[in-house]
């Protein structure tokens, strides 16, 4: 239930992030596709960080170990490794529309 309510929270978030970002890569760039690339990947990422922040604390202290010494250091790699992996994903489907 927490996970279900961090990773709703993550997109809320996650839309709102998606929507400012979106636009201003459109401006900046002139493309509305990779504006759209970029609000995805920012969505699909913010999801992840939500579940992500909820399952890693409660499966270190399933484990034992104190969530307070070692979540920050797998959140962070987490979603660093997910969300870099969701653009360049996301850019590799897009690619023709890019170009």
């Amino acid at each position: 239930r927490v996970l279900v309510k961090e990773m709703l929270t993550g997109l809320v978030n996650g839309v709102a992030i998606a929507v400012v970002a979106g636009i201003g890569v459109t401006i900046w760039d002139g493309r509305w596709q990779l504006g759209l690339v970029i609000a995805l990947a920012m969505v699909a990422s913010m999801g992840i960080a939500g579940i992500a922040g909820a399952a890693i604390p409660i499966a270190l202290q399933r484990l034992g170990q104190d969530p307070a010494q070692s979540s920050s250091i797998f959140l962070t790699t987490v979603t660093d490794v997910v969300g870099f992996a969701t653009f360049l994903g996301l850019a590799a489907m897009f690619a023709p529309l890019l170009t």
